[in-house]
């Protein structure tokens, strides 16, 4: 049994995101390219974004710190700590609307 303290991971990669030239900083938490899931924490700076990419599988975002905005074509869904989203299954990206930090969760298809 494995046991990891997401707010410890949220600060630490929150202040590695504020000092970044890219405002963020990511860490997969749980499971890798090998595994059918991987959750992912990624923190962003106030401002930042991950550019529009493909949804590699069913996922979602759930929000640990700050807020986010997620945008599918012309779907927006504004997201709080505490708030999850499911990602569409469609081309998105996520703006980060103040210092946020998200637990991203893949379940990859085969």
């Amino acid at each position: 049994m494995q046991k990891s303290s997401l707010t410890e991971l949220a600060g630490q990669h929150l202040a590695t995101a504020r000092t970044a030239s890219s405002g963020r900083s990511a860490h997969t938490v749980h499971g890798g390219h090998a595994t059918t899931l991987r959750q992912t924490l990624i923190a962003l700076a106030g401002g930042q974004q991950l550019d529009e990419h493909e949804n590699p599988g069913e996922a979602t975002v759930h929000v640990l710190h700050g807020t986010v905005r997620m945008i599918a074509g012309d779907d927006t869904c504004d997201a709080a700590a505490g708030e999850m989203i499911v990602v569409p299954d469609a081309r998105h990206s996520l703006e980060a609307l103040d210092d946020a930090v998200v637990l991203l969760s893949v379940a990859k298809i085969a």
